[in-house]
């Protein structure tokens, strides 16, 4: 009688990592992926430096006969998105990059901003994660829609092309399928007051939670050269536990 057949040893790890690697794959391709937070726009709900997980699920763009079968949701009021740079910039390094801000109008939705105090639809609306650092100094973005383009430095001249097709009544009115975003730190946010609209199909995701969270100089991102990077994982691996903010560890995102 023959022996019952055995799979070796190192078959099985080359099996279990090969599974391993296809489950990662697809996890990081549909339903999560890690994103790290470059800029200091949406202080204090993220802080530079804190690296997030982001289900890509939620938010995908619902297209094809299965869409319905799947567990999205729709995008709400005051939800933060990750979603890809709609272009117009005058930065070629933006286009396609990934931004991460809060939603503030939905399709249909007339927004004005006066004095750093949002109205959609006509009525204040209440806004406690916003942070702002020096009430008394008027800033670009602080009255919107402007009355004069002069007053709204740093937009992008695609969107000061087109800005007037969507202003009625003083209000910016958010067409069809696309979203008006803004960053919680407001007085330092380059966002939908600047270059436009964010189309549905262009938000990727929803943060999740704060994995990991290290003290971070603002401006690290734009240092990119090899010899940055070195830089920076030394400084990592030296100071991973005086410089990690323990607090911030497994924090949900709202």
């Amino acid at each position: 009688m023959a022996e019952p057949y055995h799979k070796s040893s190192l078959r099985d790890t080359l099996e279990s990592l090969v599974v391993t690697v296809i489950l990662a794959i697809f996890g990081t391709t549909f339903v999560v992926q890690a994103f790290k937070i470059p800029t200091g726009s949406m202080k204090n709900t993220l802080l530079i430096g804190d690296h997030l997980l982001v289900n890509k699920f939620a938010f995908a763009y619902p297209e094809g006969p299965l869409a319905r079968f799947l567990p999205y949701r729709k995008i709400h009021r005051d939800d933060v998105v990750v979603f890809k740079f709609p272009g117009g910039s005058e930065d070629p390094q933006e286009e396609g990059e990934h931004f991460v801000k809060r939603v503030i109008g939905l399709p249909g939705d007339r927004i004005r901003v006066v004095n750093r105090k949002v109205f959609v639809n006509g009525e204040a609306v209440s806004e406690p994660f916003v942070r702002n650092i020096d009430p008394g100094e008027v800033r670009p973005g602080d009255d919107f829609p402007p009355v004069m383009w002069g007053e709204l430095q740093g937009a992008t001249s695609e969107w000061q092309a087109e800005f007037q097709n969507y202003v009625k009544d003083g209000q910016i009115v958010v067409p069809p399928n696309e979203y008006f975003v803004m960053g919680d730190n407001r007085e330092e946010s380059w966002d939908s007051r600047f270059w436009g609209f964010v189309p549905r199909k262009l938000v990727s995701g929803r943060p999740l939670i704060i994995y990991w969270s290290f003290e971070t100089p603002r401006g690290q991102y734009e240092q990119t050269s090899f010899g940055d990077r070195v830089h920076q994982m030394e400084n990592m691996i030296v100071h991973f536990f005086t410089e990690t903010r323990w607090r911030r560890t497994f924090k949900l995102i709202h």
